[in-house]
């Protein structure tokens, strides 16, 4: 475990006086040694397979999952990320463009119930409990400077530059087919974030054009290069309002964003079930009752908050677009020429022709399995929401049926019984998740319940399927403690004896 002995000012909004402190970790040094050493690895090693457990991304899930295993007793766990290095894995300082988190700082996040590993633990040791109620959402640095200690305190190693092409399943276990070579592991969590659910959605309109012209607010864009230019950004959610800011914020010559809503979505459907009954017992819901959540989430739209809109607001050369979808786009002389169908902002019916430097794609992610090319042995396999469930006509949703339908753990399950049971051993943690445990998955909402479940079905699979070898150990010869001569001195003899 890492000790630090100084503080950090990162993610100190109102410049508050910090505590000077020897030992800022000396609250979670302490909750571990009361916690205890970490059990023994109990996972019996079996020939030829390399690990037990491969964790696929090394972010905030990822490395709360190592840390589950861990304490689980499951050894041989790997944690493979096609990041460079610590600072571009996970979305924190690629793609995550916000200035503070958009969940509330109190919800339970990778410290997994041992409170003096989390976030206010963390941050009240560096900088004092009046800073840190002084913030209502986190900062996104402090998140930032938080999960690497995390990583580096607990140790958690991750294998970067290291990507994973193929998955091919084999008896009892899998081939990784990695850009590093092929290794073999029993288990398999997926924690890839929004790529890894299926990939970037990207209007046909936009891939017709040159690649040169528009980018998703899932690449890596440079902004700087935006200075002085026109600059469209599509789509009404946060990700979009956060990148129409930082090209505000770089100097673009004007910005326009385009919603296909006639007004902004502002209602945060999903904080009607922000509770723990409901959110701890979601998943015993019937599939009638989660698909119609899910489509009343998908009605609403999916929200901006309020300070990612008064963040391109104070901007006069950033224009709102309403009821405007884009119906063509082409290249003309190094520009974009886009016609856009905006009746409602009209004096007349019809369209208006706009011409850009630059287009920005803020429109989401598909999350079918389908799309992943890692899963292309056994993705035809997977059961989906659309094999499983037929919804009312008035609540049909190709968007939503496209997602697997998983099983407690997050496992994938089988499309046909039978045809692929090794699906069980591949556990799904990313947002395609959404339909069956209504949350983002991923996010730091889906821990609490999460990791303990996807880490009790990892252990409860491994255990089962090497019972022969359990049983053996639990019906083992056990050498006693003392013997006899231990209290023999002390044994009752009659005085009397008939």
């Amino acid at each position: 475990m890492a000790k630090t002995g100084r503080s950090h000012e990162s993610g100190n909004p109102e410049g508050a006086r910090l505590s000077v402190m020897t030992d800022p970790d000396s609250g979670a040094r302490e909750a571990l040694r009361l916690l205890g050493p970490d059990p023994g690895n109990w996972v019996p090693d079996q020939p030829g397979i390399d690990h037990n457990v491969v964790i696929v991304g090394g972010g905030q899930t990822g490395c709360a999952f190592a840390f589950a295993l861990r304490r689980a007793g499951i050894g041989k766990v790997s944690v493979i990320d096609a990041a460079v290095d610590a600072r571009t894995a996970g979305i924190w300082e690629t793609t995550a463009r916000m200035h503070v988190l958009r969940t509330p700082k109190s919800l339970p996040g990778p410290e997994l119930g041992i409170t003096a590993l989390g976030f206010q633990s963390w941050y009240e040791a560096r900088h004092g409990a009046e800073a840190y109620r002084a913030f209502e959402r986190i900062p996104r640095q402090a998140w930032i400077d938080y999960l690497a200690w995390y990583r580096d305190f607990l140790g958690i190693a991750v294998r970067y530059s290291t990507r994973l092409n193929r998955i091919e399943p084999a008896e009892s276990y899998f081939r990784l087919h990695l850009n590093t070579g092929i290794e073999t592991a029993r288990k398999i969590i997926i924690a890839t974030g929004f790529d890894g659910s299926g990939g970037a959605s990207v209007p046909q309109f936009l891939q017709a054009l040159p690649r040169d012209l528009y980018a998703h607010t899932g690449d890596t864009i440079d902004f700087t290069a935006l200075a002085g230019k026109d600059v469209a950004v599509i789509g009404g959610a946060a990700s979009a309002f956060d990148a129409a800011a930082v090209a505000l914020e770089s100097g673009a010559k004007s910005v326009h964003l385009f919603a296909r809503r006639p007004v902004l979505a502002a209602t945060p459907i999903n904080r009607s079930r922000g509770y723990p009954g409901a959110y701890d017992n979601y998943y015993a819901l019937p599939d009638a009752v989660r698909w119609h959540q899910a489509i009343r989430y998908r009605r609403a739209g999916s929200t901006a908050p309020q300070d990612a809109i008064d963040r391109v607001l104070k901007h006069d050369n950033f224009h709102l677009h309403l009821a405007a979808p884009w119906l063509v786009a082409r290249e003309e002389d190094g520009s974009i020429i886009a016609e856009v169908s905006e009746a409602a902002g009209c004096l007349a019916e019809g369209s208006l022709t706009y011409r850009f430097d630059f287009a920005i794609a803020g429109t989401g992610y598909a999350a079918d399995p389908n799309l992943r090319p890692e899963f292309a042995d056994f993705a035809r396999h997977i059961l989906l929401w659309r094999d499983r469930y037929r919804p009312p006509a008035d609540e049909g949703d190709a968007f939503l049926g496209g997602h697997p339908y998983l099983g407690p753990g997050n496992e994938f399950m089988e499309k046909t019984p039978g045809a692929a049971p090794y699906l069980n051993d591949i556990h799904c943690f990313n947002p395609s998740g959404f339909v069956s445990f209504g949350v983002p998955v991923g996010d730091v909402p889906s821990m609490k319940r999460g990791h303990p479940m996807v880490t009790a079905a990892i252990s409860r699979d491994l255990f089962l399927a090497d019972f022969d070898n359990h049983q053996r150990r639990m019906t083992g010869d056990v050498p006693p403690d003392f013997g006899p001569e231990l209290y023999a001195k002390a044994v009752w003899k009659n005085p009397h004896p008939r």
